[in-house]
């Protein structure tokens, strides 16, 4: 998280129109997009919170495998289910989670419906899962999830508790750059999940009752690009 907060004090100095800060990890990366990109976090991480959610952090792909065992400790989750990704390798992460005596269910690929049903019904005994965000709204602190046959609907919907992990250039200012940045072809063709906050409902007695239709817990990671 040392490069994120380097990122935090430099948009900070430029703002008080101070010194100029330290130079950032990686000196090749734009300063500009690297500003913006804080900025954008800064303001998801506070709208997530607002609605419920907990910002778990913004880390490098080397760290990831600690902090997720971190969370995991800290709500007692000794099962937790690895959704099929593109911005991560699960591989590792279920392995460093299973050394720690976790019992890991990694989604694989779509089989008949008796094999599907089997992996709902283990689904349904996890304490935590773990997905990929195609990418989140800063303006409103929502995550936005794609389904596939490696990152099933359900993982947002079963577990009592879920840990979603966004690229850091995949957050993005408001609904209308987010749906620009998942594509018509995406949305056509895949179920996307819009979630904002753990899911609370007050249809019982205009009551309102969390983790009725989803999860009671929603964490939110950002993965800062090893390279950038």
């Amino acid at each position: 998280m040392g490069a994120f907060v380097r990122i935090l004090a430099s948009v900070k100095t430029a703002l008080e129109g101070g010194a100029r800060a330290e130079p950032l990890e990686h000196p090749a990366a734009s300063a500009a997009p690297a500003a913006q990109r804080a900025e954008l976090i800064s303001s998801f991480a506070r709208e997530l919170d607002a609605v419920g959610g907990q910002f778990a952090g913004a880390i490098t792909p080397d760290e990831l495998a600690a902090r997720v065992i971190e969370i995991s400790d800290r709500i007692g989750a000794l099962t937790v289910v690895v959704g099929g990704d593109n911005s991560f390798d699960s591989e590792p992460l279920a392995s460093a989670l299973e050394q720690r005596g976790r019992d890991v269910i990694q989604c694989g690929t779509a089989g008949n419906d008796a094999v599907r049903h089997a992996l709902i019904e283990r689904i349904a005994r996890a304490d935590l899962g773990i997905v990929e965000a195609q990418c989140a709204i800063a303006s409103t602190g929502t995550i936005a999830v794609t389904a596939t046959p490696l990152r099933p609907g359900v993982l947002t919907l079963i577990p009592p508790a879920v840990l979603a992990i966004v690229r850091a250039d995949r957050i993005m200012a408001d609904a209308a750059a987010a749906l620009a940045a998942l594509g018509a072809q995406t949305i056509a063709n895949h179920r996307v999940a819009f979630i904002t906050g753990p899911s609370r409902t007050a249809d019982i007695e205009k009551l309102i009752v969390v983790g009725v239709h989803g999860p009671k817990q929603l964490h939110v990671l950002v993965l800062w690009p090893q390279d950038d």
